[in-house]
């Protein structure tokens, strides 16, 4: 629980200096494609966790690695995080940057688990009729789910709408025990 809330501080901080700049979603692209170099970066990452080099160090390398590549202000937070020990907290932190991004935009996010993968305009649509239901913007990512015989689950928010045939098979099932 306390990881959330050092998650959801520095996102928030992170958010309100983006605004401030008028850079929040060019921030957000930032923050995601940094999370995937880290993904792939292993050792890169081992390296600027471990509490045993020093942060001046790590700086210097996240300096030398990124100066081109990033903005100046996401080096300077890759700086705090740096100082303060949070770098482990990186991938929350964008997440709940993220979550107050689309919130200050009217959004909530969430997915849309398939067997197969769903077109754009299928997509759109489960978008346009959740948020009718919900009474808010809706922007879906379709995750596939293999354990789907079929139909659709939508998760939003922690609000499940389930039109997946199993859940229909298993209502069924109660039904006559």
């Amino acid at each position: 629980m306390a990881e959330l809330n050092v998650d959801t501080i520095y996102g928030h901080a992170l958010y309100l200096a983006a605004a401030e700049l008028d850079k929040v979603h060019p921030i957000l692209k930032e923050g995601k494609e940094l999370l995937e170099v880290l993904d792939k970066e292993h050792d890169f990452l081992a390296f600027i966790n471990t509490p045993v080099i020093p942060a001046e160090e790590k700086k210097e390398v996240i300096k030398k690695v990124f100066e081109n590549k990033l903005s100046h202000e996401m080096i300077n937070f890759l700086f705090v995080l740096v100082d303060k020990g949070r770098t482990r907290n990186l991938c929350g932190i964008i997440k709940a940057y993220e979550k107050e991004m689309n919130e200050k935009d009217g959004y909530a996010r969430g997915k849309i688990f398939s067997v197969v993968p769903l077109s754009q305009e299928q997509i759109i649509s489960y978008e346009r009729e959740s948020g009718k239901l919900l009474s808010r913007n809706v922007k879906l990512k379709n995750v596939l789910d293999e354990k789907l015989i079929g139909g659709i689950k939508i998760l939003i928010d922690g609000k499940i709408i389930d039109a997946s045939i199993r859940s229909r098979l298993e209502s069924l099932s109660g039904m006559f025990i």
